[in-house]
């Protein structure tokens, strides 16, 4: 079998698991990288305003490219399953009508996206001081959506396969070409926060380009001539496994501008103190989203298999690792917040003292609370995997609930409360979808062609 996939229905499944979800890490590192140097180049050179304006634009901007990102996701579960049970005819099929289908989607999300950025950010209760930053800055983001969605595309087809260190080194050229960008167009172009946009979107470029280049070297995805046609019916079967992740990604979506939108009514400080620590979130999660993509693909090959216990094992072993690597994180990042918050923050000002005692307590909260995050991570990716994606898209909405009521009461309660929003969405989540896993799984047959090894 070619080195560019993986087949994951054979073999230890927790050498399986490491060895997928490992490139992905150091992916999500250095994507996180140039997340950080975007932040410290915008909110060292520019100012604290800069810096809260690409904080107000965090959940707005992800808000339409979560939709690709679900969909893609969806389309990379049927590609796996028919990868697993080797039917190239449904596989190759799978492919090219996943194709046809982010092209039709990327044309209604560049039209949509335009028109619904300033009374999106005049709901969110933007200050004026910001709005114009704000504006440029998701207008230019959202002007690069098709490279985003190429690169969504290509990167869940080759996880699908069991190819994660493809990923890996188009995010190492993707954070490369941003830092140097960064640096180009915010200090020596003087552009601004449009540079900082432009670097990003012109990264993600890179990125598409080079897992497409690795796509086209796959022999078992060339297609024949039939199976490039548009299936409807095909068609139909994808965008049911997509759309309620696309939904999933709205509603929690939704859930965080909701939240953005009261932390605008805190004033400055806040704004820029929840922006700084929102840019270490890459951190935070850095394992969680690896081990999830991990498991959608071991999971997703090993149901179409029929390989049962390999499923009920490996996400156990999943569950167990994540745990393990959420408690490391959060206490790296505990220990080290406030050296870490310099880096983004001028603190040169009172303005600036006060965004760091902000952001350093709500990174202290996270990092409390980050295993509900990774137990999330992985019982939704092990039920998309088995091809329910209607349960995690109702954990969205729990998400949601969580968060927005948190938000909005608890702070009636205690001063903090505006803090515990996420983590309380992390665990309403989190139970929903363990309760749910174990349901679906006991459903399984006890047997299977291979036991674990």
């Amino acid at each position: 079998m070619s080195s560019n996939v993986r087949d994951m229905t054979k073999g230890s499944p927790v050498g399986l698991i490491l060895m997928f979800a490992l490139p992905l890490m150091l992916g999500n590192v250095c994507q996180q990288l140039y997340v950080m140097v975007d932040t410290a180049v915008v909110g060292k050179f520019i100012g604290v305003e800069a810096l809260a304006a690409v904080g107000s634009t965090g959940w707005p901007a992800w808000l339409v490219l979560s939709v690709a990102q679900g969909l893609t996701q969806g389309f990379g579960i049927m590609i796996a399953q028919a990868f697993g049970a080797g039917d190239k005819k449904l596989m190759h099929k799978s492919y090219m009508n996943s194709i046809y289908l982010s092209i039709a989607i990327t044309a209604v999300l560049m039209v949509v996206s335009q028109i619904i950025i300033m009374p999106m950010l005049r709901l969110l209760g933007t200050e004026e001081t910001i709005l114009d930053m704000c504006a440029l800055y998701i207008r230019i983001y959202y002007a690069g959506l098709p490279l985003m969605v190429a690169y969504n595309l290509f990167a869940c087809v080759l996880r699908a396969l069991g190819n994660s260190k493809t990923p890996l080194y188009a995010m190492i050229a993707a954070s490369f070409t941003n830092i140097a960008l960064d640096l180009i167009f915010v200090l020596i172009f003087k552009w601004g926060i449009g540079g900082a946009a432009f670097a990003t979107v012109i990264a993600q470029g890179v990125s598409a380009a080079f897992c497409l280049v690795h796509l086209l070297k796959i022999d078992i995805l060339k297609a024949e001539k039939d199976e490039k046609k548009a299936d409807l019916r095909l068609s139909g079967q994808l965008l049911k496994l997509g759309t309620p992740v696309a939904f999933q990604n709205i509603v929690i979506c939704v859930g965080g501008m909701v939240v953005q939108k009261i932390i605008n009514s805190y004033g400055l400080a806040v704004i820029a103190g929840f922006a700084a620590m929102n840019q270490l979130y890459g951190l935070l999660e850095i394992a969680a989203t690896s081990f999830g993509f991990s498991l959608t693909t071991y999971v997703g090959q090993n149901i179409g298999a029929k390989q049962y216990a390999r499923v009920r094992h490996g996400t156990n072993t999943g569950a167990a690792l994540a745990f393990i690597v959420s408690l490391i994180i959060a206490a790296l990042l505990a220990v080290f917040a406030k050296p870490i918050m310099k880096m983004f923050i001028d603190i040169s000002t009172p303005l600036g003292l006060e965004t760091l005692d902000i952001a350093v307590k709500y990174l202290y909260i996270q990092c409390a609370t980050l295993f509900f995050l990774y137990l999330l991570y992985i019982y939704r990716s092990a039920l998309q995997g088995m091809g329910d994606t209607f349960i995690p898209m109702v954990s969205g909405i729990a998400e949601l609930f969580m968060r927005v009521g948190v938000a909005l009461f608890l702070p009636l309660v205690f001063a903090d409360g505006i803090f515990f929003a996420e983590s309380a969405a992390w665990f309403g989540a989190a139970v929903l979808l363990c309760v749910s896993y174990y349901a679906k799984v006991h459903k399984l047959p006890r047997t299977n062609q291979r036991q674990p090894q």
